[in-house]
């Protein structure tokens, strides 16, 4: 909720227009002179500090002089001069600019934050060459099909850290585990299998992945839409759905990759066998978007030709 909510700042952008269009009329038509309603035009500078924090400082400049203009204009003081207009201002761009600079502070920690979880998943790729970049492979195709399905863009940078950080428990899996190139044991299976559990131990205490989803990725991408999956056994709607789109950017990844064990397969194998599991290991709504990827793909290369 935390990164949905500071991810939208373009959204103060639209709260600072609407808050001084509304401040311009109540002071203007229907509250004239009220020298209380001043509080409006500095919540105006907050969110103008908040939503343009990014921008050229002249854009800001000219936003908050613009701002102090209606002030000073809508809400006249008996004894207002050119002093209290600079006055005003200079004001008004404190606030604003120690809102830019509240907003900056935020958008680097965000930046961190991301910048450690691909440090994270770096270093688990590197445990093994047959793996590289699987993580990263993983997180680009899950965002990619939760695009396709128009999730809301926060949920996109939900799923694609998730996806960057789904086998972070495989760093507590012995290297010889897996890498072994034969077949696992019974004992080793269930070992790696409790890779997701392990990983939602490692990072649940990151107040940053509570209630965003990134935990229920990487605790459930290996539940079964059929419910034959671990480590809970849920089936359909009960795995959340970052999950179900993890679950399939994870397999087409692991089938189109060489492993130990056996080389990459074709991609026309790979698509039949995530389309057989449809409805069985994959929700039919993931698998559909994910077909289409490929569909779309298929017609632009056609109509280059």
């Amino acid at each position: 909720m935390h990164r949905r909510f500071w991810n939208n700042f373009a959204y103060f952008r639209y709260y600072f227009f609407i808050l001084l269009f509304v401040s311009i009329v109540l002071n203007r038509f229907i509250l004239e002179n009220q020298d209380n309603y001043f509080v409006l035009y500095i919540l105006c500078t907050i969110f103008l500090g908040i939503g343009f924090y990014s921008s050229p400082i002249w854009v800001i400049f000219l936003l908050t002089f613009l701002v102090v203009t209606c002030r000073f204009f809508f809400l006249p003081e008996p004894s207002a001069s050119f002093s209290t207009f600079i006055i005003y201002l200079f004001t008004y761009l404190l606030i604003t600019f120690i809102s830019v600079a509240f907003m900056s502070r935020v958008q680097r920690v965000l930046e961190d934050n991301l910048a450690l979880t691909k440090v994270l998943s770096n270093a688990l790729d590197s445990r093994d060459s047959y793996t590289m970049h699987h993580s990263k492979n993983v997180a680009k195709y899950a965002m990619k099909i939760a695009q396709k399905m128009n999730l809301p863009h926060y949920l996109c940078e939900v799923i694609h850290i998730g996806g960057l950080l789904h086998d972070i428990g495989k760093i507590g899996i012995p290297e010889h585990i897996l890498t072994k190139p034969g077949k696992l044991t019974e004992q080793e299976y269930k070992l790696i299998k409790t890779h997701t559990t392990k990983g939602f131990e490692i990072i649940k205490h990151v107040r940053h992945y509570k209630n965003s989803g990134i935990l229920d990725i990487v605790l459930y991408h290996h539940e079964r839409f059929d419910g034959k999956g671990y480590p809970k056994g849920l089936k359909g709607e009960e795995i959340p759905l970052v999950a179900r789109i993890v679950a399939v950017a994870d397999s087409f990844d692991a089938m189109s990759s060489k492993r130990v064990y056996r080389k990459e397969l074709q991609l026309e194998t790979i698509l039949e066998e995530i389309k057989d599991n449809k409805g069985k290991q994959f929700d039919p709504l993931v698998v559909d978007a994910f077909l289409a990827l490929f569909a779309e793909e298929f017609y632009k290369e056609k109509e280059g030709l």
